[in-house]
This record gives structure tokens, C-alpha cells and sequence, in this order.
């Protein structure tokens, strides 16, 4: 089974490097990395060619203006020939060499459209050091009214279920993330299953994780994404998932214990 990794990058000569390792380092090997690189002036495309021959084969890559990173994603996901896709940041590395060993091991079983796990957060000055811990283990379709989802940056998915529900839509600033998997798992009720297991470190920063103004944002593309999609919500609902998240923040950080975003 052959798996898809996409990466869209601008401007990342300072963390791709991280995330092509890591790619390389896996121990699954029926993979391609396909990296979608919006044109960037900062040494990224050279980056990416000085990397290139240790890929043999299983890189390929564009560099030309998009229209953001959803954009770029999609372009991605139309490049992409293997049978299962999983989008990787420029900005964010895989935790372990045996994350697509083990995604492979879960599409064995034929009847699961796509599965998701767990991810964490770091500052950039400490690459090692956990700030913060998302696991999509309590998640539950019916929490998407909220605006709950699982990690993304943990989402595999069959590339078939792209070809029938559609991908990213444009039309979200920072929210296409959550109505893609809003339209894939509550409305078309696509199979997926959790697996307990700590995917991707990702970067603190991000369009999603940086500040107030994000925040506000993220909600109200929330909001129009459950509008888009005939889901029964309002802002207020949206709301309560601040004082939940805050919660499960302190218990975390209380017990020790991992939390939902």
C-alpha cells in the first residue's frame, strides 16, 4: 500500500529540513512525499533540490504562487498516486520512524476509510520538550457541533474518499481543515478509527495556535462551516468548546494526562 505524504510550504527553509528528515527516516517504505511550495524567496526550493537525491524517486515537488495553504494542500492531493494521503507541515516533524509503519498496519483491515491519533506541541527553542498534548482519543463525531475534530496533522485518509467528497475548501481562511473533515466524517459518516499513538511534533505559532485574533477566526469559520453543511450548531454551542478546552487543559496539566483541542 502505497501512502501519500503532502507538504505545503512557503518560506520554510528553517523547518523543512526537519520534516524531509523525518520522512526519510520512516521504516515504511511504499511512500512519496510530495512538497507543494508556494514560491518561496528564502532558500526553500534549494532546500528541497539539495535533499532531493536522497529520496530516490519518491520526492516531487513544485514551487509556484497558490493561493494559500489549502490551496496547496489541494494541488497536493490532485499529485498524489498512492492509496492513502496524510498532509505533513512544513513546520512539523513526524514523532517516531514508525508512524507510516503503523498507518499502513491499520488499512489492512479494507473496511476503514481513514484513521487518526494523537499529536503534540513544542516551542521551536526546545525541539524536545512537550508544551502541550492533542489526542483525538475522546473525540466523537457528534462533538463536531462544537467544532471539536480530531488532530489533523494525524488524519490519513483513503485518496478515494478525496475523489468522492471533495477536498479543502478555499473559501475558509484558517477553518478548511475542520470542514473538510466535518464533510468527510459527520455528513458522509466515512469509516475511521483512533489509534492510540503520538503522530506528528508540531511547532507552536501555526495559523491555528497563534493568539486571540486566530481564535475568533477559527470560530467563525466554524460556525459557516456547519452552516455550509446543513449541520444543526450556532455560535453559542461553538463557544462552550473554550471553557472545555480550558478544563481538560488543567486536568492535564493536574494529572498528567492528555487532552482533546
Amino acid at each position: 500500500m502505497k501512502i501519500s505524504i503532502i507538504t505545503a510550504a512557503y518560506n520554510s527553509a528553517s523547518t523543512l529540513g526537519d520534516t524531509m528528515h523525518s520522512v526519510l527516516s520512516q521504516s515504511y517504505g511504499d511512500w512519496e512525499h510530495i512538497v507543494v511550495d508556494g514560491g518561496s524567496k528564502d532558500g526553500t526550493p534549494e532546500l528541497i533540490r539539495d535533499l532531493e537525491p536522497r529520496y530516490g524517486g519518491r520526492l516531487r515537488w513544485i514551487s509556484e504562487p497558490d493561493h494559500g495553504i489549502y490551496d496547496a494542500m489541494n494541488k497536493g492531493i490532485a499529485m498524489a498516486t498512492g492509496d492513502v494521503i496524510g498532509i505533513l507541515n512544513s513546520d512539523d516533524f513526524y514523532t517516531s520512524d514508525t508512524i507510516l509503519e503503523t498507518v499502513a498496519r491499520e488499512f489492512e483491515d479494507k473496511d476503514i476509510d481513514a484513521v487518526y491519533g494523537d499529536i503534540h506541541f513544542v516551542n521551536d527553542d526546545n525541539l524536545t520538550k512537550c508544551v502541550r498534548y492533542y489526542s483525538s482519543k475522546s473525540f466523537r463525531p457528534w462533538k463536531m457541533r462544537m467544532g471539536f475534530m480530531p488532530a489533523h496533522p494525524s488524519f490519513y485518509c483513503k485518496r478515494e474518499i478525496y475523489n468522492n467528497y471533495g477536498s479543502f475548501d478555499l473559501g475558509f481562511k484558517i477553518g478548511s481543515d475542520f470542514e473538510n473533515l466535518l464533510r468527510l466524517i459527520y455528513v458522509n459518516k466515512i469509516t475511521t478509527k483512533y489509534i492510540p499513538f503520538d503522530f506528528v511534533t508540531m511547532r507552536t505559532g501555526g495559523a491555528s495556535t497563534s493568539g486571540v485574533s486566530s481564535h475568533k477566526q477559527i470560530s467563525k469559520d466554524i460556525v459557516a462551516a456547519l452552516r455550509k453543511n446543513n449541520v444543526w450548531s450556532n455560535s453559542f454551542i461553538v463557544s462552550l468548546r473554550f471553557p472545555i478546552k480550558l478544563s481538560e487543559m488543567m486536568i492535564s496539566r493536574l494529572f498528567k494526562t492528555s487532552y482533546l483541542k
